[in-house]
């Protein structure tokens, strides 16, 4: 196992076998790149059907910096909807201090990234931040995604949804259920420890056959691969 990671390396395995796994984010970033692969996710996250996303673009993942002693933000994964709304995917799996405040720093630099002086307050367009964890960050239930806003606490109506907050915890996943949708089988994809599993996964509908196959390409790309080995030292 990586000590960095908390990631069981793959071992005695053969080239044919050898697959990267999606919870290392070099090999999650690689993957996202992959417009299809997108789609399907960002999909089930938003509960509409794949066919109804109509673009997504890959944005800059360092966030802009208004004064020089400012702190950098550096996402992930940043992805621009063909509305305008933003959503920042993070791999997490160890564990992290103060995940909650970094969380809130990133979601606001997201905002305040998108105006500048003498633009109208109209212009900011709704932006998501979505943590994909393998580690439990909410102890207290057994819950293994939850969806944050801000709301009134009395009436639980929503104020805005001008920024938005996803959290799938991946441990916390229950037995699979043959009737499963949405999320959750995105959940199990990227929380999958073997060519096997990610191989019977990629049977369910052609965006997770897309993503077995970007995983497969990716693997067998030598570079991709020094890379991807490098994260787990």
């Amino acid at each position: 196992m990586s000590k960095r990671t908390g990631i069981k390396v793959q071992k005695n395995r053969t080239d044919d076998e050898f697959i990267m796994l999606p919870t290392v984010d070099f090999c999650f970033k690689e993957l996202m790149r992959n417009e299809k692969v997108r789609k399907g996710i960002i999909a089930a996250l938003l509960g509409v059907r794949p066919e109804e996303i109509k673009e997504t673009r890959l944005l800059p993942t360092i966030l802009r910096k208004e004064y020089e002693d400012d702190k950098y933000g550096i996402l992930d994964v940043r992805v621009e909807m063909h509305d305008g709304t933003q959503i920042d995917f993070e791999m997490q799996v160890a564990e992290f201090d103060f995940w909650k405040k970094r969380i809130v720093f990133y979601l606001s630099k997201m905002v305040t990234d998108q105006i500048h002086k003498g633009d109208d307050y109209d212009k900011i367009q709704k932006c998501i931040h979505v943590s994909i964890l393998d580690f439990v960050h909410f102890p207290e239930d057994n819950r293994y995604y939850r969806k944050i806003t801000f709301c009134d606490t009395k009436t639980g109506e929503i104020y805005t949804d001008i920024m938005e907050i996803h959290v799938l915890e991946l441990g916390k996943l229950p037995p699979e259920d043959q009737n499963e949708e949405g999320i959750i089988r995105w959940m199990r994809f990227l929380n999958a420890k073997s060519r096997k599993e990610l191989k019977e996964m990629a049977k369910q509908d052609e965006y997770f056959g897309e993503a077995y196959e970007e995983l497969d390409r990716l693997s067998a790309d030598e570079k991709k691969r020094l890379e991807y080995e490098t994260r787990l030292k």
